[in-house]
């Protein structure tokens, strides 16, 4: 991804809309709202089992609803051409719920899936909040994750670790064992992919804060969250060091996210910072998925650790779409029915549903949901985030840290922390924001 400010990104979105214009005409149909039928579309970003998984549920759904029809459309650059095309009316009919949209704009793209009261007698009321808004919930997760880290067992074993590390400091230790007794490499960024230096910044909420407030109520307020000692300077100072120590791939601009799977498989990768969905993943890309494992954030608070854990993309249903009763079904029947959620290794949000076997490791380590914002701080962190331009859930500023520990930009990592509180402070002030 270059780095574009919010003014380019949005003059990119009216562009590409005025060319995509009125694509399409929606579909009409004689059936009555309430009917389970017809053919709806879903829209995907899960371009990887389009052809396995995917094409059997359908088959599953379409034969237990006899008359239906489900068609994909799996897109790989998803946020962006899904940002695109909420500007038109077809945007399918059941889909990810997108990041970009604010939860006060909720109600102008979909369709209400109940309030919290009525899908906790089913579902992890904990995970309902993901995507909620005025007392609905507008977003169904697919699937749950833990934030930690992908480890390759063999290589640390080989290495002589025996103890998973819980400071920063161990962790650096671990790796620099790593490079010293093995040929693997220690750390990979995936910087050029962009998007795995975003998984860094899921770790400085719950994993190191161990508040679940942290997120969404907390950093909105706070002085200078950026200092050291704070969750963002702890975790963003470890990918610093790792790649200014040398512990990274030789050249992370040539990083290749598809390869990096396989090579953590077969033991050339010892870790990666990525969420819990990404261990199905690297298990199936080798003939080594045994020596596959997943620790907690080496962080602790008074020997405890904690980790972030949240709802993945969201299923919700298109306000414009003229089927949303077979929409509705084809998202019960996803969540419900398939196990795809524990097909996966993450958690399901069924309560009926146990935790994967995937998670073993994270036994000991108590899992952190966000809890929703207040009524007084409702959008108050997207907010600061967009205005502040630090854009925490991108990886433009992430990059930025990794091309300064390369030496490739002059800067020293301590600076752009000061230039980010200043920058979060002026939205603060800009927004009348109570600083505590």
């Amino acid at each position: 991804m270059k780095k574009k400010n919010l003014a380019v990104l949005m003059c990119t979105v009216i562009v590409a809309t005025s060319l995509i214009g009125c694509k399409g005409a929606k579909r009409t149909t004689n059936q009555s709202p309430d009917e389970i039928g017809g053919e709806i579309t879903v829209i995907t970003h899960r371009t990887d089992i389009i052809d396995t998984k995917m094409a059997d549920y359908k088959k599953a759904f379409e034969k237990k609803y006899p008359g239906t029809t489900v068609k994909f459309e799996a897109v790989t650059d998803y946020e962006t051409d899904i940002a695109i095309r909420l500007q038109t009316e077809e945007y399918g009919d059941v889909l990810m719920l997108p990041s970009s949209i604010k939860n006060t704009d909720f109600p102008n793209y979909f369709e209400s899936l109940g309030t919290v009261d009525e899908l906790k007698k089913k579902y992890d009321e904990r995970f309902l909040y993901s995507k909620f808004y005025d007392g609905k919930v507008y977003g169904l997760a697919s699937n749950c994750n833990v934030q930690g880290m992908v480890y390759n067992k063999k290589v640390f074993k080989e290495a002589g670790i025996t103890k998973m590390p819980t400071t920063p400091e161990e962790f650096l230790n671990c790796l620099k064992q790593v490079k010293q007794k093995t040929k693997a490499i220690p750390y990979y960024t995936n910087f050029a992919a962009g998007w795995p230096l975003v998984q860094w910044q899921d770790q400085c909420w719950g994993s190191v804060s161990g508040d679940k407030d942290y997120h969404n109520n907390t950093i909105v307020h706070e002085k200078d969250p950026f200092s050291e000692g704070k969750p963002n300077y702890v975790v963003h100072k470890l990918l610093y060091d790792i790649v200014k120590q040398g512990l990274c791939e030789n050249d992370p601009v040539t990083s290749d996210w598809e390869q990096s799977k396989v090579m953590l498989n077969n033991g050339e990768i010892a870790v990666m910072d990525l969420g819990s969905w990404a261990i199905s993943q690297i298990k199936a890309a080798g003939s080594h998925p045994d020596d596959v494992g997943y620790m907690p954030f080496p962080w602790n608070i008074n020997g405890k650790q904690y980790a972030t854990a949240g709802a993945d993309y969201c299923y919700a249903i298109n306000t414009h779409s003229e089927n949303k009763a077979t929409a509705r079904a084809w998202i019960d029947y996803m969540i419900d029915e398939t196990g795809f959620a524990l097909s996966e290794g993450s958690i399901s949000i069924l309560k009926s549903d146990p935790l994967p076997d995937t998670l073993k490791d994270f036994t000991k380590a108590e899992l952190v949901v966000d809890a929703p914002a207040t009524t007084e701080n409702d959008g108050l962190f997207d907010v600061l985030n967009n205005e502040s331009e630090i854009a925490l859930t991108s990886d433009i500023e992430k990059k930025r840290i990794v091309e300064a520990a390369l030496g490739s930009s002059g800067e020293s990592f301590d600076n752009i922390m000061k230039d980010w509180n200043a920058r979060w402070a002026q939205a603060q002030k800009d927004n009348d924001v109570e600083v505590k």
